[in-house]
């Protein structure tokens, strides 16, 4: 019998070498308790949080929590059921309502997580003999939405206007065309140009979607992403998002001004064949976006802390992802995995959390730190971060 494992055997055998290295598994770190949206204990030692995601800080705050408790009172722990079927409580329309005001858009859809929306929605719009024009870079589950739904794909060189406008002008006249893009490509934390390729994908007469899952909440004036800072959020069909990020809870949406949008609750497989999610997450989902729409102290402050950190590690001698602090991830570059691995290790045992990013999910082969702001992290916070960079850098050699 083929053993359906074998094509995993370099994988396994690399991650064999790196643990009989003797470092702590970065794949497998345990929290054991969380005490802030920046501060828990990890493998048993309290950290400082620098690779959560949770950009906003909204996983403790005191309105989102107890809109939390009150739905598991009010409607109990689960739904049993699809949307399409017993699924839809009153939380889940609030949800997508929350959402239509935060976007000032007509239609909201929500998905029981961001992976799904992108699947869901991808997949739905873009079939047989149609085209998908996409960055290189982008995330898995754009491209496994690219795949479901059987598309054409064509990628193009990450962030390159350019490449972009040669896949579309190759495409035949009358086919479907869709260009995705995503507004913060979370491994170097980078931004796209999209009123520029917005510009060119209207040219050739192609749909937008764009994924803005690292930068809502945070970027833009109301935090309602790239394309509402290069002000082309109006001519974006579609904006597929997560509440995992910023929302600061689970789950995935897409929002729309596409008049025929409601159709899809009828025709996307991942919306109609998966449960939904529990009333208590849309009840934190959508305050938490109700107060996201008054963020505006917080996306200042969590701006200030990109700055810093990115300045100080600059200084300290580390190579970025990023010239300058384009988002609040700030990707460190490390030489391999075996020394990105000690890097990770002696960060952890400073006591502080980074995500250890490697091949094949990062771009041209690199292994990355990668660390992920949020609007809670104090000043104070982001200099002792510093410090835990400096001290671990030096001790494993990268500076």
């Amino acid at each position: 019998m083929t053993d359906l494992f074998s094509k995993f055997d370099p994988l396994i055998q690399q991650r064999e070498a790196l643990l009989a290295s003797g470092v702590e598994d970065p794949f497998n770190l345990v929290m054991e308790k969380v005490l802030s949206p920046t501060r828990a204990i990890c493998n048993g030692r309290e950290t400082i949080l620098l690779g959560t995601y949770n950009y906003m800080g909204m996983t403790f705050d005191p309105d989102v929590i107890q809109a939390g408790k009150d739905a598991l009172d009010n409607f109990g722990a689960g739904t049993t059921g699809s949307r399409v079927l017993n699924g839809t409580y009153q939380g889940h329309k609030e949800c997508e309502e929350a959402l239509k005001d935060f976007y000032g858009m007509d239609h909201a859809m929500v998905f029981s997580t961001g992976y799904q929306a992108n699947l869901g929605i991808i997949s739905t719009i873009a079939g047989k003999d149609d085209y998908i024009v996409l960055d290189i870079d982008s995330h898995a589950s754009i491209w496994d939405g690219c795949s479901l739904g059987n598309a054409q794909i064509v990628p193009f060189k990450h962030n390159d206007i350019d490449a972009m406008g040669k896949r579309l002008r190759r495409i035949p006249e009358g086919a479907g065309k869709l260009v995705v893009l995503e507004g913060v490509y979370s491994m170097l934390g980078d931004i796209a140009p999209l009123k520029d390729m917005i510009a060119v994908a209207r040219k050739y007469d192609a749909m937008v979607l764009v994924d803005e899952a690292h930068s809502m909440g945070f970027i833009g004036p109301n935090g309602r992403g790239v394309a509402e800072e290069q002000g082309v959020l109006d001519q974006v069909d579609f904006v597929i998002g997560t509440f995992s990020k910023s929302v600061g809870t689970v789950g995935g949406f897409c929002v729309s001004n596409h008049p025929k949008f409601e159709i899809m609750r009828l025709v996307c497989r991942p919306y109609v064949f998966t449960a939904s999610l529990p009333p208590s997450v849309v009840a934190t989902a959508a305050t938490s976006i109700r107060k996201l729409m008054h963020g505006g102290a917080k996306r200042a402050h969590l701006w200030e802390n990109s700055r810093t950190l990115h300045g100080g590690l600059k200084a300290l001698g580390f190579e970025l992802g990023t010239g300058e602090p384009q988002s609040a991830i700030i990707a460190v570059i490390m030489p391999d995995l075996e020394r990105g691995a000690a890097m990770w290790e002696a960060l952890l045992k400073e006591g502080l959390y980074v995500n250890l990013a490697r091949p094949p999910a990062t771009p041209a082969n690199m292994t990355l730190l990668r660390c992920s702001l949020c609007a809670e992290h104090s000043a104070e916070q982001v200099q002792t971060i510093l410090g835990m960079f400096e001290r671990a850098g030096k001790a494993v050699g990268i500076v």
